[in-house]
């Protein structure tokens, strides 16, 4: 069986949020403080994020919740979809698709952050491209 592509991975982990979603309808209303946002939800958030401008995990985080009507994300959810959505822009980049049309993850994401030693194309691209941004003090 052929590994599944990111964008597969990003479509499948957004039909599988839905369904836990609306499976586990009463565990959310009791542990509202909690959302679990899918790699999606990541993937639109940090497009909107202007060049140049740049924001660490936590504050991803916390914008993530206030967003959508709750107290805190999960680090672990939001570093898994966060490393997701890295590797789909690096697929689409491979793919020939221009820097400015994939999600600027390099703009929550440096050199010492625990998810970019995980990507499979190393910390080296971030680091370009955050220097290229003036991201890097």
């Amino acid at each position: 069986m052929a590994e599944r592509t990111i964008d597969e991975k990003l479509e499948r982990q957004a039909e599988h949020a839905w369904h836990q979603r609306h499976k586990t309808v009463a565990t959310h209303h009791r542990r509202r403080h909690r959302r679990p946002a899918d790699a999606r939800q990541v993937h639109a958030f940090i497009r909107s994020i202007p060049e140049g401008m740049d924001m660490n995990i936590r504050a991803l985080r916390t914008a993530l919740a206030i967003e959508h009507g709750a107290e805190m994300t999960c680090p672990v959810t939001i570093g898994y979809h966060l490393r997701t959505v890295a590797e789909a822009a690096n697929e689409d980049l491979e793919r020939g698709m221009a820097l400015g049309d994939v999600a600027p993850f390099w703009r929550v994401v440096d050199a010492s952050t625990p998810t970019t030693s995980k990507l499979s194309f190393g910390a080296a691209f971030v680091a370009a491209q955050r220097k290229r941004e003036g991201l890097e003090r």
